[in-house]
């Protein structure tokens, strides 16, 4: 039945590999990648009718799928849902931006309208959904200053509109109202969102984001690697400097290891599983914990099933 709906859009068997930034995850049974809210309407409804369970994934660089991969259905936003236009505002700027749309697409739209208040988010991996969604940020600036309101295709296939007032964010999270989260395997879809910007100089605005781009790039590693694998704690020090202090810069399991340039993200040395980074975390919260007392909480996602023997 998918394949009779969606053809060229659905793969099954997909290796959930080739969608993440670490390379890493075993097969999903479906994934389904729609090009139009239709699609998704039609797509959650066919999956409700066969009780089928479904898993939304944004650019998959904050999630590691365990080598067993995923069961029931993965549906990616991107790169079908991917349009970022000029959104009307009765005072300032906003842009519209459909759930794929990488965010780097979402900051160079702003820059070249003028408009500033993404700056902040220049060089953070991953799709306007997914950002959206984990309240992507860095220190005093976060996804949630600029979110205005979302789109989304609810748990039952119906279309929300889902302001701000009712959005319940904090860090690294977005909470939903009841009626759009969904049951567990049965989550509301977010499509869209509109982000509340402001008319800037820009010339300022395009060096602002520069820079940006620059620091996160001269700070972080580049290569199979995903975003940061730890929260920050909400006191004290960092989460990676935390973990540079237990000495484990360049310390590895498998194919995973701890980067020597920040301590707060994995790389994949090129044959990483997920087993590898499990067991690199796990070594890794203990460590912190024995060195300064601190309980990381992972950042990263994971989702999916054990590789079985």
């Amino acid at each position: 039945m998918l394949a009779k709906r969606f053809g060229r859009k659905v793969r099954f068997g997909e290796s959930m590999a080739r969608h993440t930034t670490w390379r890493i995850g075993g097969p999903a049974d479906a994934m389904v990648f729609p090009e139009s809210e239709d699609d998704v309407r039609d797509l959650v409804a066919l999956l409700n009718d066969h009780d089928t369970d479904w898993f939304v994934m944004g650019g998959g660089s904050n999630l590691l799928v365990l080598d067993g991969g995923i069961r029931g259905v993965v549906i990616s936003p991107a790169p079908g849902l991917a349009d970022v236009l000029e959104a009307p505002f009765p005072e300032g700027r906003g842009i519209r931006v459909q759930a794929g749309a990488s965010l780097a697409k979402a900051c160079r739209f702003a820059v070249s309208k003028g408009f500033s208040g993404l700056e902040f988010a220049a060089g953070i991996p991953g799709t306007v959904g997914g950002a959206v969604t984990m309240n992507a940020g860095i220190p005093g600036a976060e996804m949630s200053d600029v979110v205005s309101e979302i789109g989304m295709i609810g748990p039952e296939g119906e279309t929300m509109t889902i302001g701000r007032s009712e959005l319940d964010y904090s860090y690294r999270r977005i909470g939903l109202p009841r009626k759009a989260a969904g049951p567990p395997g049965r989550p509301g879809i977010i499509v869209s969102a509109v982000l509340t910007l402001r008319k800037g100089d820009p010339e300022h605005i395009r060096r602002e984001t520069e820079e940006m781009l620059a620091r996160r790039n001269q700070s972080q590693p580049g290569g199979l690697t995903a975003g940061s694998v730890f929260k920050n704690p909400p006191e004290g020090p960092a989460a990676g400097r935390l973990i540079d202090r237990a000495g484990l810069k360049g310390y590895a399991a498998g194919g995973a290891a701890v980067s020597e340039k920040h301590a707060n993200f994995i790389v994949n040395r090129g044959d990483a599983t997920a087993s590898d980074v499990l067991e690199l975390m796990e070594t890794i919260r203990r460590r912190v914990k024995d060195a300064s007392g601190v309980e990381l909480e992972p950042e990263v996602r994971v989702v999916g099933e054990e590789k079985q023997s």
